[in-house]
C-alpha cells in the first residue's frame, strides 16, 4: 500500500503499485489531463511510471520548467518521426534541447529544402493531432544494437557502442517510430501543440570537422499558442535588430574572409569603440586601476610556465622567429603578473589594480565565427587585482559596485548573477575552497544583489562569480566575470613581502565587465537597435542646410560644436530637407539642426530629435547645456 506524499505535505495511499498517471487522475480531472511527468524525490520519470513503495511525487505541468523541457524534447522526436515518415532513407541521430526549443540532426543523400521543412512541420502538427500514444520500452544494450542496425540507423547504433556492456536502455515509441533517449516524454503526441521549425543548418557528426556534414534542423516549442507567437515576435525584433545588419546600415564595421573573425572597424564604428573605452578607462582610473600595455606575444617558455601551452595550446596562434617559439597572446594575464614581478612588493603595496584594454587572440574554429559576438581577434578590458588574503572580500564588494554602476550607465537593469564553485577535477586543498568561495558568497550578500549558485562550474583553480545581463528583448549575454585565483601567481613566482617578513604568495582576482569590448558592442548594437543613447551615439547632431545660402553658417556652426567636444557632421548635399531628415534619421543621429532664412537671420538653430520632438529654434548656448546634462545623466 504506498503513501504518496505530495509537495503540499498531504497524503494519499493506494491499496496497490499505481502510476503517476492513476494519482494525477486520483487528485482532479483537471490535473489528470494536464499532466506531463511525474518528479520522485527530484527524480523525473514518466506518467506511466509505477510507484510501488512510499514516496514523494510532484505532477509535472506544462506550467513547470521541467515541463516546458519535455515539451520540447518531445518534440524534437516528433520532429524526427515526421522527417522519417516523409524521408524515410533519412538517418536520426541526436536531437536534445537547447535554450527556447530543440534541434534534431539528420543524415541524408540531398540537403533539405525550405518547402521540405514546411512539409515537415505541417507533418509534425498531423501527428499531433492524432494523439499517438508515447511508451517507454526498455532494452539491452547489445540487442538495441542490432534492432537500430537492422532498420539501417547506423548513427544510432554507434551511440549505442560507446554505452558500457551491461547497461539497459529506455526507448521510446510513437506509432512506427523508435528513438532511444533517457526520457522523460509527454505520454501522447497530443500534448505538443505549439511548435514551429525556424531554421536549416550544417553540423558535423559528433561536432568533429574530420566527420561527415550532418543537415540540423532547428526548431521551438511552447506550451501554447500564445507563448510561440510572443517568441516568434521576439525572433523578429531580434532579426531587425542584428548588429551585423544595423553595422552595415549604420557604417560601423565589416568582415571580409581575408581577415576571418577580425574586425574592420569604420570611423562611425571607432567613434563608438572609443567611446566605450573611454568611459571604462575613467571608471577604472577613478577606482585605484593602474592601465599598462603588455606584449602581443610571447615566448613559449612563458606559456608554458602559467600553465596555458598545455590548457589552450589549441586554440593559440603561433609563429617561429630565430627559431624560438612565439605565441600570440589569447589572454593578458601571465603579462600582468610580469608586471607584478617587477620590484620587490610589500603588503603596504597591495592591493594592487592592474588594467589593460588588451589585444588578444584565439583560434576559433571557422563555422562559430558570428559577427562581433564570435571573433578570433578581440579586446579584453581585462584587470587583475594582487592582493591579500584578508583584501580578497573587500576587493570583490569594490568591484561589484563598480560593476554594477557600469552596466546600469549603459542601459542594463537585469542581471544574472552565479558564484559557480569547486569542479570536481580541481587543485588546492579543501580548506582554500572552503574559504574563497565564502569571501565570493559575502561579497554577493553584501552588495544586496539576488544570486544563484552554479554547483561545479568553477575553474580548477579557482570558484568564479559570472555576471549576464539581459538585453531589451529579455536575452541573456554572460559578459562580466570575476575569479579567484592564488596559483597562477604562484607557478609564475609572484610573491610579496608579509608583515612578518615572510614571503606570502598573493591572490589575484581575474576580472572583467565588458569581457570581449566587441561582443558588448555588439550587444549594445542590438540592445538599442542603433538607437544609441547620446553620449555613445558615433554621430551625436548633423547640421543641415536648407539652400546655398545657409552654408556658411551651417558649417560654423559644426566646426562650434565639434570645439565644444560634440561629434557632430555636416550634411550640405543638394537636396530637400525633407529628405536629408529622413536620410539622418535612419542613421539614428540623436539630434539634427536645422538651418534656413530664419536661424541664419536670428544666428539660432532649429532642432529635431531622433523620435521626431521638435524643440524649436535654440541658441548653440541653450543647446549645448541641454547636450550636456543629457550626456553626463547617460540616459
Amino acid at each position: 500500500m504506498p503513501k504518496i506524499t505530495l509537495p503540499d505535505g498531504s497524503q494519499r495511499e493506494f491499496k496497490a503499485a499505481v502510476s503517476v498517471q492513476q494519482i494525477a487522475e486520483d487528485i482532479g480531472a483537471g490535473l489528470a489531463k494536464a499532466a506531463l511527468a511525474g518528479k520522485i524525490n527530484g527524480n523525473l520519470v514518466d506518467t506511466s511510471h509505477v510507484i510501488e513503495a512510499d514516496t514523494e511525487l510532484a505532477i509535472v505541468t506544462d506550467r513547470d520548467a521541467e515541463g516546458l523541457e519535455i515539451i520540447r524534447h518531445s518534440t524534437a522526436h516528433l520532429l524526427a518521426h515526421a522527417v522519417k515518415s516523409l524521408f524515410p532513407e533519412a538517418q536520426v541521430t541526436i536531437g536534445p534541447v537547447i535554450e527556447n526549443g530543440f534541434y534534431y540532426d539528420f543524415a541524408f543523400a540531398r540537403s533539405f529544402t525550405p518547402e521540405d521543412m514546411q512539409k515537415i512541420e505541417d507533418k509534425m502538427y498531423a501527428l499531433a493531432k492524432e494523439d499517438i500514444s508515447v511508451e517507454r520500452q526498455v532494452m539491452a544494450r547489445d540487442a538495441a544494437i542490432e534492432y537500430f542496425e537492422g532498420i539501417g540507423e547506423k548513427y544510432k547504433a554507434e551511440i549505442i557502442r560507446d554505452i558500457p556492456q551491461d547497461e539497459i536502455l529506455s526507448l521510446y515509441k510513437q506509432g512506427d517510430f523508435i528513438d532511444l533517449c533517457r526520457g522523460p516524454h509527454v505520454p501522447s503526441t497530443g500534448k505538443l501543440k505549439a511548435f514551429k521549425l525556424t531554421k536549416l543548418a550544417g553540423a558535423y557528426w559528433r561536432g568533429d570537422s574530420n566527420n561527415e556534414m550532418l543537415q540540423r534542423i532547428y526548431g521551438t516549442a511552447w506550451s501554447d499558442k500564445k507563448a510561440l507567437k510572443q517568441y516568434l515576435h521576439r525572433l523578429e525584433e531580434a532579426e531587425k535588430r542584428d548588429h551585423r545588419k544595423i553595422g552595415r546600415q549604420l557604417d560601423l564595421f565589416h568582415h571580409q574572409d581575408e581577415a576571418p573573425g577580425m574586425t574592420f572597424w569604420h570611423d562611425n564604428g571607432w567613434k563608438l569603440y572609443q567611446a566605450v573605452i573611454t568611459y571604462l578607462r575613467n571608471k577604472l582610473w577613478l577606482n585605484g586601476y593602474d592601465e599598462v600595455n603588455t606584449p602581443m606575444m610571447a615566448d613559449r617558455s612563458l606559456w608554458e610556465r602559467s600553465g596555458h601551452w598545455e590548457k589552450f595550446g589549441k586554440e593559440m596562434f603561433v609563429t617561429q622567429s630565430e627559431h624560438r617559439d612565439y605565441a600570440i597572446k589569447p589572454m593578458n594575464c601571465p603579462c600582468h603578473i610580469e608586471i607584478f614581478n617587477q620590484g620587490l612588493k610589500s603588503y603596504r603595496d597591495l592591493p594592487l589594480r592592474i588594467s589593460e584594454f588588451g589585444s588578444c587572440h584565439r583560434d576559433e574554429p571557422s563555422g562559430t565565427l558570428h559577427g562581433l559576438m564570435r571573433v578570433r581577434q578581440f579586446v579584453q578590458d581585462d584587470a587583475h587585482i594582487f592582493c591579500t588574503p584578508e583584501q580578497v572580500q573587500p576587493e570583490v564588494a569594490r568591484f561589484m559596485k563598480l560593476l554594477l554602476e557600469v552596466y546600469r550607465e549603459f542601459g542594463f537593469e537585469n542581471l544574472i548573477i552565479k558564484l559557480s564553485t569547486r569542479p570536481d577535477v580541481r587543485i588546492g586543498e579543501d580548506a582554500f575552497w572552503d574559504r574563497a568561495e565564502k569571501d565570493l558568497q559575502v561579497a554577493l550578500d553584501e552588495a544586496g544583489v539576488a544570486w544563484e549558485f552554479s554547483p561545479g562550474e568553477g575553474a580548477f583553480y579557482g570558484p568564479k562569480i559570472e555576471f549576464a545581463l539581459k538585453d531589451c528583448l529579455d536575452r541573456i549575454w554572460q559578459c562580466g566575470t570575476l575569479q579567484l585565483d592564488y596559483f597562477l601567481p604562484e607557478r609564475l613566482g609572484a610573491y610579496y613581502i608579509a608583515e612578518d617578513g615572510s614571503k606570502q604568495t598573493p591572490a589575484m582576482l581575474h576580472r572583467a565587465i565588458f569581457g570581449s569590448v566587441e561582443r558588448f558592442i555588439g550587444v549594445l548594437i542590438e540592445h538599442y537597435a542603433g538607437k544609441f543613447p547620446l553620449w555613445l551615439a558615433p554621430v551625436q547632431l548633423v547640421v543641415m542646410n536648407i539652400a546655398d545660402r545657409h552654408a556658411d553658417y551651417a558649417t560654423n556652426v559644426v566646426e562650434n560644436m565639434q570645439k565644444r567636444g560634440f561629434r557632430a557632421k555636416l550634411d550640405l548635399r543638394n537636396e530637400k530637407i525633407g529628405f536629408k531628415i529622413r536620410e539622418q534619421t535612419l542613421q539614428r543621429v540623436p539630434y539634427q539642426l536645422i538651418i534656413g532664412d530664419k536661424e541664419l537671420a536670428e544666428q539660432v538653430v532649429s532642432v529635431r530629435k531622433l523620435n521626431g520632438e521638435d524643440l524649436g529654434s535654440l541658441s548653440l548656448e541653450t543647446l549645448c547645456e541641454q547636450l550636456k546634462a543629457e550626456i553626463a545623466s547617460k540616459v
